[in-house]
């Protein structure tokens, strides 16, 4: 993971504030539900949303209803409210959930579904949100019913590599939790064949012939693979396909994420947009990283991730919104689109619990601690 000096430009979308890198972990806000719970109604979690107001015409969809249960589940002390939305957001995945395992994706704001059950990327999100659930929730009745349907999902194999990494992603909280979970060690095992591992190309180690999306939890499946199943080369293998990401999106020092219209061999590198899931799954891998490893290195990157959200990107803007809790929808050249959505909010408390729970490990240090 490569630094530099950082020659930022300064430019943003009128009426936002810029503001300098934050100089200590304390500068980052607390991770805030207000927004989340302005887009969830009885039924789940809105899509979309038009600033910060939800967009009831484009419905739900597993993806972000899987994401509210996974970072609702990773809160440690969770309120009242946190509680009653991950209840909501696990009806609404056991609703979606087919006989077979597999899962709808889209429902209308009319209650009717769109699509039928199968094995896309949602089928991968919703069996990461429910495995987290099920291994870290606080709630023994989520933790219950989560582990059911994350049982049943797990029978099922999808030929995407994205969603099989999710699922993977979910099927590690479970063995986390449960390291005699058969079912869940198959599953990790077989995202990580799905995956692959990376070439001897030093230029271009990705598994893949292109950088698309999600690209930091390709690595994270393999590190968290080799972790829990005892495979060290498959864990030297994820680590270094993640170092090599790393570097690929570090550009003078801060983070600046694949944008969407990806990366390839040979192509000038375009910036934006950049969307706020890929920094919170920068955030996400790092993390986890440096946990299976102990090496502190990896909090260079983390914080890297969460400074892109406080405003250490590359058009030099905040990425949420401080009046509403909300995450902006993605960042083009003269700053955020300033909409809303269930995803870019999500994203952005993922890596605040992350930034708590640093700040949280150097307060404990008995001298110096993180800046």
């Amino acid at each position: 993971m490569s630094a530099g000096a950082s020659d930022r430009t300064e430019r943003s979308a009128p009426g936002l504030r810029l503001v300098a890198p934050p100089a200590r972990l304390a500068d980052a806000p607390a991770p805030g539900w207000a927004h989340i719970a302005r887009l969830s109604d009885d039924v789940g979690l809105l899509e979309h949303a038009r600033h910060a107001i939800a967009r009831r015409e484009h419905g739900y969809c597993v993806d972000d209803v899987s994401r509210g249960l996974l970072v609702a589940a990773r809160e440690t002390q969770p309120t009242a409210q946190v509680v009653r939305l991950a209840e909501r957001y696990l009806a609404f995945l056991t609703h979606a959930q087919g006989a077979d395992g597999g899962f709808r994706n889209r429902l209308g704001y009319d209650r009717r579904w769109l699509d039928e059950p199968s094995t896309g990327d949602w089928w991968g999100r919703a069996l990461w949100g429910l495995g987290t659930a099920a291994a870290r929730s606080t709630v023994p009745w989520i933790r219950r019913a989560a582990r059911e349907a994350f049982e049943l999902g797990a029978r099922q194999r999808s030929a995407w590599s994205r969603a099989m990494a999710f699922a993977g992603l979910g099927a590690a909280e479970v063995l986390r939790a449960h390291p005699r979970d058969a079912a869940a060690a198959h599953l990790l095992a077989d995202a990580a064949t799905v995956v692959g591992t990376p070439g001897s190309d030093p230029a271009w180690v990705w598994p893949e012939p292109d950088l698309t999306y999600a690209n930091p939890a390709l690595a994270e499946v393999l590190i968290a693979a080799g972790d829990l199943l005892g495979d060290e080369p498959l864990l030297g293998d994820g680590l270094r396909m993640l170092d090599w990401l790393c570097d690929m999106q570090d550009h003078h020092g801060r983070l600046s994420t694949v944008p969407v219209g990806g990366w390839r061999p040979g192509v000038p590198r375009h910036r934006y947009d950049q969307q706020p899931i890929e920094a919170a799954a920068t955030a996400d891998a790092c993390a986890t990283a440096a946990a299976v490893t102990g090496d502190e290195r990896w909090d260079d990157a983390l914080m890297q991730a969460i400074n892109w959200f406080l405003g250490d990107n590359d058009a030099g803007t905040v990425m949420y919104d401080p009046l509403t809790g909300g995450g902006y929808d993605g960042l083009k050249p003269d700053g955020p689109n300033v909409n809303q959505g269930a995803e870019s909010t999500l994203a952005l408390l993922a890596t605040l619990q992350h930034a708590r729970r640093l700040a949280s490990r150097g307060a404990t240090r008995p001298s110096g601690g993180l800046a």
